[in-house]
């Protein structure tokens, strides 16, 4: 039990590493939603790939920045 508030904080950590990773991946699919729509849907293929290559680095940037 001396251990506990020690188990306590690295589940803590643990929860958040985890609730940064979701939170990525959902805005990484919105944004490639976004571009597959422009791009198919739109027609506007060159705005679709602009958005989906710079959102993914902007998020990517974003993400580690936030670490």
């Amino acid at each position: 039990m001396a251990d506990a508030p020690d188990d306590y904080r690295a589940h803590q950590e643990t929860y958040a590493a985890f609730n940064k990773l979701v939170t990525f991946s959902l805005l990484w699919i919105v944004v490639l939603l976004a571009s597959m729509a422009l791009g198919l849907v739109g027609g506007l293929s060159i705005l679709g790939l602009l958005l989906g290559v710079g959102g993914s680095i902007a998020l990517l940037i974003g993400f580690a920045v936030l670490s």
